[in-house]
């Protein structure tokens, strides 16, 4: 799959069934139990902005490295979304679910968590942190499969296909009124609804700053 939106086909299959018990506390399966073991959805950690490039190459990896049959599906989790620029022109993007992570259906060996971890732009495995008796290092990361539930929400979240509206604006920024009974007000933002298309700002209204709810297609930002 390409693009993460539908849910897998196979999910109830993939995460119905019980997994072996060093997978489900997190350690590594030996080979002769990999081979019978469920494939289960991990959730990865990357760089920032990092998410498509780890996913193809990835995907490269999983080929070149002979795991692809245990290796099966890289998502990256997206919505709908429309970016309004500064000149008040739209244009159409994807806005990621979760910002710096990868999901990944796979069979969880010593050969596939090499893959992954040794992936470049990829920073662990989400899981839970075997701590170190003593000293204050870090322990090494368990990968925690998701429980079906988390997976189902997560699909659920990125199928709906509601569009986000993003906003080059934050509060602070100044900003003139392009159209409304307000047109041509100049007013700094204190407030942005992205969810709602719309902001508040400061007018100055018969020489009082007074707060305004403006559409983001009312205003422009002055540079």
């Amino acid at each position: 799959m390409s693009e993460f939106d539908s849910t897998p086909k196979d999910k109830s299959e993939v995460l119905d069934l019980p997994s072996p018990k060093n997978e489900e506390e997190g350690g590594i399966a030996p080979p002769s139990v990999a081979k019978t073991s469920i494939a289960r959805w991990y959730a990865i950690q990357v760089a920032s902005s990092c998410e498509k490039k780890v996913k193809a190459t990835l995907e490269q990896r999983a080929v070149t490295l002979g795991v692809s049959n245990r290796i099966l599906e890289i998502e990256i989790p997206q919505t709908p979304a429309v970016k309004l620029k500064k000149d008040g022109s739209r244009q159409s993007t994807e806005e990621k679910v979760f910002p710096g992570y990868v999901l990944v259906r796979m069979v969880l060996d010593e050969d596939t968590m090499m893959a992954v971890r040794s992936t470049p732009n990829v920073i662990n495995f989400v899981g839970a942190e075997d701590r170190r008796a003593t000293g204050k290092a870090r322990g090494h990361i368990k990968p925690r499969p998701l429980s079906r539930q988390e997976v189902d929400r997560i699909f659920k979240r990125a199928a709906e296909k509601k569009t986000v509206v993003k906003l080059d604006l934050s509060e602070g920024d100044q900003i003139i009124v392009t159209a409304g009974p307000f047109k041509d007000f100049q007013g700094e933002v204190i407030e942005v609804s992205g969810e709602r298309s719309k902001l508040k700002a400061l007018l100055s209204i018969f020489g009082r700053e007074t707060p305004v709810e403006l559409e983001f297609s009312q205003i422009s930002k002055q540079s």
